[in-house]
């Protein structure tokens, strides 16, 4: 068990989403940065869609009421361990009584707490991941309690570790498909949506990323139709939004560009003010 002494700004538990019941409206969720994500469960020789705890902004502070072994991701949030500090991408025993607690952020937006075997919370629809309406929590609570399986210290000796590229959170590039609607924009608008580099609004979240510039549209609203993760819509103001990982099953905006799966991995380590732009992936 791990009790949650504070839950920081914004924590929840994840894995790799919940496929399969998007024809009823329910968002596919799962974790925002897999590839930090997946490096987490490898380096514990999980299985990669082990439930593990995504970590935002700020960190949680947390308390081993048993043995395990755990690994620390994605963004540096300088974690330590019983106040001393500890590596992220190493595999850490973790002992009894030990508590986990994070600082100051020194890159990246997101961070990823794995434990050996996953966080064993409640699976609703073939997935553990929390969302609002859908599971009973969207986010740990102080006072908390999760479930996970104890892991013998004695029982043999980790020293797994990774380097991973930082390129993955310094990058302004977002690789893209061309939309269902990006062939309606004029030359000069497609010119511009690829030119130019956009700033991370104070709106970002799980759902969607906005942009503080205003694109010049001319299209008119569509049918309401699919979008998925990655979808950049042009609303009719002219502000351009990304839908992330929990967003809606459809929607009536031009779908102008298609984000590649890693590219939505690097925009969830962005934070308010910094810049990206869209590359078209031939």
């Amino acid at each position: 068990m791990v009790k949650v002494i504070n839950a920081g700004f914004y924590t929840t538990i994840q894995d790799l989403g919940r496929f399969g019941f998007q024809k009823y409206g329910v968002p596919v969720s799962g974790v925002m940065d897999n590839y930090s994500a997946r490096i987490a469960n490898a380096l514990l020789g999980n299985e990669e869609n082990e439930a593990i705890l995504e970590i935002t902004m700020s960190g949680p502070t947390l308390q081993f009421n048993c043995n395990t072994i755990i690994c620390v991701s994605g963004a540096d949030f300088s974690p330590k361990l019983n106040d001393n500090p500890i590596k992220i991408n190493h595999a850490i025993y973790v002992k009894e009584h030990d508590v986990l607690s994070f600082d100051n952020p020194k890159y990246g937006f997101r961070c990823y707490l794995a434990v050996s075997r996953g966080f064993q919370t409640e699976i609703v629809m073939n997935s553990r991941s929390m969302y609002n309406e859908i599971t009973s929590q969207n986010t740990i609570s102080t006072n908390d309690e999760l479930s996970i399986l104890e892991h013998s210290v004695s029982s043999e000796r980790k020293n797994a570790s990774i380097r991973i590229d930082l390129n993955h959170f310094t990058t302004k590039k977002l690789e893209a498909f061309k939309g269902p609607e990006y062939e309606l924009l004029t030359k000069n608008q497609q010119q511009q949506l690829l030119l130019e580099e956009f700033t991370i609004s104070k709106d970002n979240n799980r759902m969607a990323y906005q942009f503080d510039e205003v694109f010049e549209n001319t299209l008119e609203p569509i049918i309401t139709s699919l979008v998925l993760p990655g979808t950049v819509q042009l609303t009719p103001s002219g502000s351009l939004i990304v839908l992330m990982r929990d967003c809606q099953t459809t929607g009536g905006y031009p779908r102008v560009l298609q984000l590649s799966d890693a590219a939505i991995n690097v925009l969830s380590q962005k934070v308010t003010g910094n810049k990206i732009h869209f590359k078209i992936k031939e």
